[in-house]
């Protein structure tokens, strides 16, 4: 894809009938990420307690539900405060989703990266998804989740990828193959069972999904996805992170055929179904995303 592609809106980031609501939100990062934390609340980590019955809204994958369900609550500018209790239930992909959404309305190439954070808990990785946005000159790396009114010690608007604080999970993969990292602490959280290789592996997949404008839900599996390593094709892993690594450093050949085998090899990427593990609820469904979409 070129800067051009990500100009545009994916299924994901489309906001619908709700395109005037982000067209009054001001492009710079700031104002972006100030309005995707007003509207979306971490499920649970936001600090507050949220309602039982409304935690499946971490569920609502388009950008359009996601303000179906914000304005049916408060019909106002997005940049009106809400009261954090009444935010929608979301998490760190929903944030950059609606933050891309944001950016991509007023035709700045934006996209979504899928990897790891050490800032947040020390000597733990957790999984977590940052905004990458070209400024004119370069693609910049910002947290949108991160209030910049925290004591964090970075620029969180601007995130030097060689400062280790945030790594693809393409680089991460390519570490663990390597055997220079423990896999062990990369996960969700230090005090859930979902961490380790088989993890980071399927992170790759998601990490180029996403680059391809498919911003799924991070519980979603398809392809050749597996929660058991011995399962999992590691030629095709460490394959595709090689590429991600050499689209990331400017190489157009590596961009070029992540495009061509995400558009060829149904390993890669979701079909009309996936199957989503909901966190809330702990159960597996299976998704029609054309049905879904609807």
């Amino acid at each position: 894809m070129d800067l051009d592609d990500y100009r545009t809106q994916s299924p994901y980031s489309d906001p619908g009938r709700h395109g005037g609501l982000l067209d009054a939100v001001a492009s710079d990062i700031p104002s972006v990420a100030a309005t995707a934390r007003n509207v979306i609340v971490h499920y649970r980590a936001g600090g507050v307690d949220l309602p039982v019955d409304r935690l499946d809204e971490v569920n609502r994958r388009w950008v359009d539900r996601i303000l179906d369900t914000d304005q049916s609550r408060f019909p106002v500018p997005l940049t009106a405060e809400r009261p954090a209790v009444d935010r929608v239930a979301g998490c760190c992909r929903d944030h950059t989703l609606l933050s891309i959404a944001i950016l991509r309305q007023h035709d700045i190439p934006s996209r979504s990266r899928v990897g790891f954070a050490s800032y947040f808990t020390p000597g733990w990785h957790h999984d977590h998804v940052l905004v990458e946005y070209w400024n004119g000159e370069r693609w910049v790396w910002a947290d949108p989740e991160l209030d910049p009114a925290g004591d964090w010690r970075f620029d969180g608007y601007d995130i030097d990828p060689t400062a280790g604080l945030f790594d693809s999970a393409a680089r991460v993969w390519s570490a663990y193959r390597a055997g220079t990292i423990d896999p062990d602490v990369y996960g969700v959280a230090p005090d859930m069972p979902v961490h380790g290789a088989w993890f980071i592996y399927d992170y790759v997949l998601h990490e180029l999904a996403h680059r391809q404008k498919d911003e799924l839900l991070l519980w979603d599996s398809f392809g050749a996805m597996t929660d058991h390593l011995a399962n999992a094709d590691l030629t095709l892993a460490d394959e595709i992170a090689a590429l991600l690594l050499e689209a990331d450093d400017g190489d157009e050949a590596a961009e070029k055929a992540l495009a061509d085998r995400y558009a060829t090899d149904s390993r890669l990427r979701p079909g009309a179904q996936v199957h989503s593990f909901s966190p809330v609820s702990g159960t597996v469904n299976t998704v029609d995303l054309c049905v879904s979409r609807r």
